[in-house]
């Protein structure tokens, strides 16, 4: 299932429910895991408490337009996208106690450092979103 859109239209924003995200330009997979958090708690909370992040996993969170590290404990990279999933912005191996914003963004994923640079992501590329296999709901 291919998603254009973003979890609160698309009812993706259910408890387990993981997306696959692609880049379709770069012909590259940026999390095969990727959590939603679509809720004033799951966005509050982001990635606070992890110790880290694994390849393939990351975070979505929608709606939003910037982010803080504060008290976090590792670096990761950020890729804001608009409402089509065109992306705006990245910022690479962001680490803890910074802020980063994008105000013409919609939502943003935080993923393990590094990927923006292994992926090729670049400002201008749309990603693609697609339900994760059961098998990568049950990895994270």
């Amino acid at each position: 299932m291919k998603l254009k859109g973003h979890p609160d239209s698309s009812g993706a924003g259910t408890p387990d429910h993981r997306f696959k995200v692609t880049n379709p330009a770069r012909g590259t997979v940026l999390a095969s895991c990727l959590e939603v958090a679509d809720s004033g708690p799951k966005r509050n909370k982001g990635l606070l408490g992890r110790e880290g992040l694994a390849p393939g996993e990351g975070l979505w969170i929608v709606p939003c337009e910037s982010v803080h590290t504060f008290f976090m404990r590792f670096p990761i990279d950020l890729v804001y996208l608009d409402r089509r999933n065109r992306i705006k912005k990245v910022r690479s191996a962001v680490g803890p106690w910074r802020l980063s914003a994008c105000l013409s963004a919609h939502s943003v994923l935080e993923l393990p450092a590094g990927t923006i640079r292994a992926t090729q992501t670049q400002r201008g590329d749309e990603l693609e979103f697609l339900q994760a296999e059961p098998n990568a709901a049950n990895a994270g």
